[in-house]
């Protein structure tokens, strides 16, 4: 062994017994002395299976086998006794590291020894107050040390959280024992064999365990804890690599994990799926002469696991998951890109989904909320992403049909708008930091003037336009509008469209070419019969913009 470093392993074993047999298989071929322990709750037909693979390895033991349930004393039991019988067993030991049956050596056995002996009084343990930290998923930091916890959270969970409920109320404080300072971190660590008995062996082990046996994942503390106590030099890095998701539950090591494993230089990878041939087939690498003594470069696969926890729980901007799409504004943001919507446009100017077409980059579409189509640009029956134009199917789920379309086309949407269009999305769109909407009200009314209908009938269809028109513009005044928004009155709109018109293109497009020339205009003669000037309820020029 290097440097004097003997090198021994507690392998705690619950399930898929043949790859825990395996990995002690690994361990002992690699020079360390491993003692075994399996639950107690395993099938005993699984176990002499497991014993009858690893007979005849004279490196390897069996500790008492204890029933262990998550988050229990159990586990600091079962590795408590198997950390005696193997210090008991091989007194030569200097290092004992804790592992799992899931857990892969990465690197050869002797580049973990190696690293080991630069360093031999170190402990590597990941122990960090509990006072200064909360990085803890789904749980307590303090109150774990504080508060009683005799029911099982997984299998008895409603008076777990019902008697922690209690406690709290009482104002229930335990007190902690004399010289105590709780920590924190992960369960794997490598102790020097000194620091380990100095633990086992302590006068008041007696009182810590019994303090222990009542918090609340101990495995988690008990030797985060008292490692401080008694070790001589801490380095609060477990050197198993072991990430967990945003519930608090390890990540599962895949064969696509490979290169990046590969590249963490890690000596130790937790939690590695049993069906991951190619992971098992691949490592722990061989060793090629001198012991690599390059330390563990975690940061990429750091980095991927964080990215990995964001996408889960954050999602992709405008895609909306199953997981999340029962709960409102749970997502991601609503939409994915910015879009933009030109209300009463279509009504001043009847060409100007077109002329908008040759100054704005973008997919310039008619009223894609149309009551009797979908008016995609060009007028296809099927639009971006094989959407099709029958209304009665976007109107099914109007969102998802807006939200769909503005992910899958790589263009920026542009829309047009009318009270005469399903409403259903005023309140989405107001509330999306992506949409650009530019209203100009009143606009309605001029296809109404030119479309020779009796005039009993226009001032019906007046005043159905004109309820649609202001309910939306109550959801566009409203406090919670994150949409970019500029509201014009028809009149103001009329006495200086340039400028007005140069101004919106502008947000959407910097880059565009001034307005000099308009599309041609509806007449407007005859409007100021047809409604008084106060009607449409607009805010002037420019109103809420932004």
């Amino acid at each position: 062994m290097s440097g004097g470093v003997r090198l021994g392993v507690i392998l705690l074993c619950h399930t898929d017994l043949e790859m825990a047999a395996r990995m002690a298989r690994t361990w002992a071929d690699g020079g360390a002395w491993v003692c075994i322990h399996v639950d107690a709750k395993a099938s005993e037909p699984e176990v002499a299976r497991m014993r009858a693979a690893l007979a005849g390895q004279r490196r390897i033991i069996w500790s008492r086998r204890y029933r262990c349930g998550w988050g229990r004393f159990s586990l600091i039991r079962a590795t408590q006794d198997a950390a005696l019988h193997l210090l008991e067993a091989h007194p030569e030991v200097t290092h004992v590291y804790l592992a799992s049956g899931a857990c892969l050596p990465l690197r050869p056995i002797a580049d973990l020894i190696a690293c080991l002996a630069s360093d031999p009084q170190r402990d590597h343990i990941e122990s960090v107050s509990a006072w200064d930290v909360g990085w803890t998923v789904g749980g307590l930091n303090e109150e774990r040390f504080t508060l009683f916890f005799p029911f099982d959270w997984c299998r008895r969970r409603r008076l777990f959280d019902r008697f922690t409920g209690l406690q709290r109320r009482l104002r229930i404080r335990r007190r902690l024992p004399r010289g105590l300072s709780p920590h924190l971190g992960s369960q794997w660590w490598c102790l020097t064999a000194a620091t380990l008995r100095a633990i086992l062996h302590d006068p008041r082990r007696a009182q810590f365990d019994r303090f222990f046996r009542w918090c609340w994942i101990p495995d988690e503390s008990y030797f985060q804890t008292l490692a401080r106590l008694h070790s001589v030099q801490i380095e609060s890095r477990s050197l198993t690599l072991a990430k967990f998701d945003h519930e608090g539950r390890p990540f599962q090591l895949y064969d696509d994990h490979r290169p990046m494993l590969e590249e963490s230089r890690c000596f130790v990878a937790r939690k590695v799926w049993s069906g991951a041939t190619g992971l098992l087939a691949h490592f722990p690498r061989p060793a090629r002469g001198a012991p690599d003594l390059d330390p563990p470069q975690p940061a990429r696969f750091e980095r991927m696991i964080t990215r990995t926890v964001q996408r889960r729980t954050l999602g992709r901007p405008g895609l909306y998951m199953q997981s999340r799409f029962p709960r409102k504004d749970a997502e991601n943001g609503k939409t994915s890109a910015p879009y933009a919507v030109f209300q009463g446009f279509t009504d001043i100017f009847p060409d100007f989904e077109a002329w908008l077409s040759g100054r704005i980059a973008g997919d310039v579409h008619g009223h894609l909320l149309d009551p009797e189509t979908v008016e995609f640009h060009g007028r296809p029956q099927i639009g971006p992403g094989a959407i099709s134009d029958n209304a009665a199917v976007r109107d099914r789920d109007p969102q998802g049909f807006l939200t769909a379309l503005i992910r899958i086309s790589p263009r920026m949407q542009e829309f047009q708008f009318s009270p005469r269009d399903n409403q259903a999305l005023n309140w989405f769109m107001a509330t999306d930091p992506n949409a650009h909407l530019f209203v100009v009200t009143g606009a309605w009314m001029l296809p109404v003037l030119s479309s020779g209908i009796p005039f009993d009938e226009m001032r019906r269809i007046t005043a159905r336009l004109q309820r649609a028109e202001l309910d939306q513009l109550q959801v566009l005044h409203s406090v919670w509008v994150k949409a970019r928004v500029q509201v014009h009155d028809l009149s103001d709109f009329l006495a200086r469209p340039h400028a007005l018109l140069d101004e919106m293109l502008r947000q959407i497009d910097p880059l565009c070419a001034p307005v000099d020339s308009l599309p041609p205009m509806r007449e407007t003669a005859g409007l100021a019969g047809l409604l008084p000037a106060s009607a449409s309820g607009g805010r002037g020029a420019a109103g809420g913009c932004d």
